[in-house]
């Protein structure tokens, strides 16, 4: 009975040794991809840089929403041609972001910034975005992108 309590004992603390390690693992990449991003959000805001520059190439990115713009792009070549350029195409000033917060949890992260820039007719081009981005060793392999999709669509038009 002494020899049988001695062995609940151990695999209990066992148990609770991995717990602790998992979740000091899960903690560290939690820390580590925070500051991918935060690094790259800076980056992108001094001209070095962006958060694209972390998409894995078969990254999966969707815009939500109902507009001509919302989607689903399939790698980060097709997300870059299709979206990113002629987006920048319209602007005669790039996307300057001020990330308002950063939330994390493991493989997930999510941002909340704004955007600024001029459109190349003049006007002023000003968007809110969330972006939930989930990692894998480093790299962006699925991002859901929140923001006012019409008015990137009058941006494009």
């Amino acid at each position: 009975m002494f020899a049988t309590s001695r062995l609940y004992l151990s695999m209990a603390g066992l148990l609770l040794a991995l717990a602790g390690f998992a979740e000091a693992r899960e903690r560290d990449e939690t820390s580590h991809n925070t500051a991918l991003v935060q690094k790259a959000f800076d980056d992108w805001k001094a001209g070095r840089g962006s958060v694209f520059d972390l998409l894995a190439d078969d990254a999966e990115w969707t815009v939500a929403g109902s507009s001509p713009d919302s989607g689903t792009y399939r790698s980060r070549e097709e997300l870059m041609t299709r979206a990113v350029v002629p987006i920048n195409a319209q602007l005669s000033t790039p996307i300057t972001p001020e990330v308002k917060h950063i939330v994390a949890q493991g493989d997930a992260v999510v941002v909340l910034w704004d955007g600024r820039a001029m459109a190349k007719d003049g006007s002023p081009y000003e968007n809110s975005y969330a972006w939930h981005l989930v990692f894998d060793d480093g790299r962006i392999t699925r991002v859901t992108a929140f923001l006012d999709t019409w008015l990137l669509d009058r941006l494009m038009r």
